[in-house]
């Protein structure tokens, strides 16, 4: 496996549609079946989740996010680009020309 680069706000993400997604009591929970793994992504991790049904830069994400909560943008960069990197990590999200392999496929 080779190292990946951080996330960059101008990376492209998008949710992976192999896996089986509900909410469940207002929050969003997750099974991977490429992994078999339960994810519960909770209600903000829910609305992230929901805004990466399309391709969508991180920066755009973080805008949307911090224009809906009360937050500030540093604090929300922070705190997405570390939500995004653990999804990554799990392989649940795609990055940019992942997005595109899949869209010509």
């Amino acid at each position: 496996m080779y190292d990946q680069q951080p996330l960059a706000l101008t990376d492209l993400v998008s949710s992976c549609k192999q896996n089986i997604v509900s909410d469940m009591g207002g929050e969003k929970v997750m099974l991977s079946v490429r992994n078999g793994n339960y994810y519960n992504l909770g209600a903000i991790g829910g609305r992230i989740w929901d805004g990466m049904n399309e391709a969508v830069t991180v920066q755009a994400l973080i805008e949307e996010l911090t224009t809906e909560f009360a937050i500030e943008n540093e604090q929300c960069e922070e705190q997405v680009i570390a939500f995004l990197e653990q999804l990554r990590k799990e392989g649940l999200i795609l990055v940019n020309e992942e997005n595109t392999n899949v869209s010509l496929a």
